[in-house]
């Protein structure tokens, strides 16, 4: 039997940067399942996250954090999981097969491990320290690029429509940010036209709409 929000649970809160790749998946994930939440916007920018009311939250002083009644979860992938074993319908971030859930999982920690850490605003402000303003530039372009060309080969044995097989899965969550974020690094999307075309179609998603950056109610306009 699916489980279903019911009248007078308490509301998920998710704390969040507009532009943050992280929060971007969580979100998404909620507006996939259909769950209610209340979006609380912390500045990265501002240092909103590195203040004691916040570390109070999440000690590690990252986004995203999601409450759910009294449970506070942080890291995104395992917000992901535990949306998908708490809310399992009405849409399945996961395959039924173990073996095809494996490589799900395989896909998205390619990206969340293997790409997004190197170029996050972290790691760049420390490049820049080290090398200036062009060095942090072509540093989060290398690491994409990089990235990209081995997840377009991994895409060869398992992608249909989407990262794997036909339907929305975790592993697709992880793509859009990724490829979001290779824009504005500059790269370019020709060499990897798997990944390209399945981005193009969760575009399409109109579920997936409300939970883009510019959405946001944090958003700052270019």
């Amino acid at each position: 039997m699916q489980r279903i929000r019911q009248e007078g649970d308490p509301i998920l809160i998710l704390y969040g940067y507009w532009r943050s790749g992280c929060t971007w998946r969580v979100r998404m994930a909620l507006e996939l399942k259909g769950l209610p939440y209340e979006y609380r916007p912390i500045n990265l920018l501002k240092g909103e996250d590195c203040t004691p009311e916040y570390k109070a939250i999440n000690p590690a002083g990252l986004v995203p954090t999601l409450l759910d009644g009294k449970h506070t979860l942080s890291e995104s992938l395992a917000i992901l999981e535990y949306l998908e074993e708490k809310y399992p319908g009405p849409v399945s971030l996961l395959p039924r097969r173990f073996e095809d859930r494996a490589e799900v999982r395989r896909l998205a920690l390619h990206i969340v491990s293997g790409i997004q850490p190197l170029q996050n605003l972290n790691m760049l402000e420390k490049i820049e320290a080290l090398g200036g303003t062009q060095a942090r530039g072509q540093w989060g372009k290398t690491v994409v690029a990089d990235g990209f060309a081995a997840l377009e080969t991994m895409l060869k044995q398992t992608a249909g429509k989407y990262s794997f097989g036909d339907e929305v899965t975790l592993a697709d969550l992880c793509l859009v940010p990724q490829v979001y974020s290779a824009g504005r690094f500059g790269v370019s999307m020709e060499p990897y036209p798997i990944i390209n075309a399945i981005h193009s179609r969760l575009a399409e998603l109109e579920v997936l709409k409300p939970a883009h950056p510019d959405a946001m109610p944090d958003a700052v306009k270019q």
